[in-house]
């Protein structure tokens, strides 16, 4: 009997905090690039036939006027059909002509291009949107330029810098946290003068950086300007407006999609291991964990993991948007569309490429759930 309640708490647990909160979370960023096909397609007047999220059977379905909508049981995807998308439908040469105008293979390859794009794009507006949130609400938190070690011998030290001072300039430039205090030091070889609060007095230092050697995210070693100084690690809260929500926001996203970009192109590198790669099961591992934590965790969570798929959607590998994207390029170069059988070929090799990232993901995911 206690093998019984054990069980079924443990359920729950792993229900409430892991599986509920990886649905609802692939779920919305799923449906915001579904949106984007849709949206973009009906506003060109392209028949929408399908708008399912989740493959498989269907859940619950229900049509629309000429579209119809479900959701489907496996929830690690979903799709738009719209008319005329695969050209060997069969009922395609019976359609009146008003309705083949509507297809979508007999529209501009620029609209084209911009109803395969609006998907990856429309995850990114989703990040945008999120983060905008989170700042309008949370306000933003930023490490404060209070020094809370000072390394021995350091330029630092031999300037007479101690823990606790806090540095309110550079060079004539007041700053406000610790990443504006890097900014200014970075590349700066020559000496630089710091205005410090130290208690209730104002002190004024010149301190000349040293080069040093510093890892980045990736574990590589950077040499670059040091002081010698380490971060007190204290926060502090700013409340922000509107516009600074938006600005920020912008900032944000923008500073994730540099980031992906630089993972992948550091995975080609050989800087970063395949085997850091994660699939849905990592999302879910991670999911749960920020779950447990406070459910409040998962919104940035959110935008982060949909900042990473509209740009991973837009990679030009064949059956991706940003295949199809290089297809129409092409289709635009030309003036006229890629031969089917080329299509087809280029096809099954992107998905061959996509199934062994599968495999390599998820043999990944299972390694560290056995960790």
């Amino acid at each position: 009997m206690d093998f019984i309640i054990v069980f079924l708490r443990s359920s729950g647990h792993v229900l409430l905090y892991y599986l509920l909160p990886f649905v609802v979370v692939l779920g919305i960023m799923i449906f915001f690039h579904e949106l984007g096909h849709f949206l973009t397609a009906k506003s060109f007047g392209v028949k929408v036939l399908k708008f399912a999220l989740g493959f498989g059977p269907k859940i619950v379905a229900r049509e629309v006027g000429e579209t119809e909508y479900s959701i489907r049981y496996v929830p690690l995807g979903g799709f738009v059909k719209m008319l005329g998308e695969e050209e060997e439908d069969e009922d395609f040469e019976d359609l009146s002509p008003e309705e083949k105008e509507r297809a979508f293979n007999n529209q501009h390859a620029l609209k084209r291009m911009a109803i395969v794009a609006a998907g990856p794009l429309f995850n990114l507006f989703l990040a945008l949107i999120l983060f905008c949130g989170i700042f309008l609400i949370s306000g933003d938190h930023i490490i404060t330029p209070e020094i809370g070690e000072v390394r021995a011998d350091s330029p630092a030290d031999r300037a007479g810098l101690k823990a606790g001072d806090i540095i309110l300039s550079v060079q004539g430039r007041e700053i406000g946290s610790w990443e504006e205090l890097k900014g200014l030091i970075e590349n700066q070889y020559s000496p630089v003068q710091l205005t410090v609060r130290r208690g209730d007095e104002l002190l004024t230092v010149t301190v000349t950086p040293e080069e040093g050697v510093v890892q980045n995210v990736f574990g590589e070693e950077i040499r670059t300007p040091l002081i010698g100084i380490v971060t007190a690690g204290k926060y502090e809260k700013i409340d922000l407006g509107v516009w600074e929500s938006v600005k920020g926001s912008f900032t944000e996203t923008w500073k994730w999609i540099k980031l992906t970009c630089l993972v992948v192109a550091k995975l080609f590198q050989g800087a970063v291991s395949i085997d850091k790669i994660g699939g849905p099961i990592a999302i879910g591992q991670l999911t749960g964990q920020l779950a447990e934590q406070s459910f409040s965790n998962l919104v940035p969570f959110m935008a982060v993991i949909s900042i990473n798929l509209g740009i991973l959607n837009l990679f030009p590998i064949p059956v991706l948007d940003g295949g199809m994207i290089i297809f129409l390029l092409v289709e635009l170069i030309l003036r006229r569309p890629i031969s089917l059988k080329t299509r087809e070929l280029a096809q099954k090799v992107g998905l061959s490429i996509l199934i062994i990232l599968m495999m390599i993901v998820f043999y990944n995911d299972i390694l560290r759930l056995f960790r």
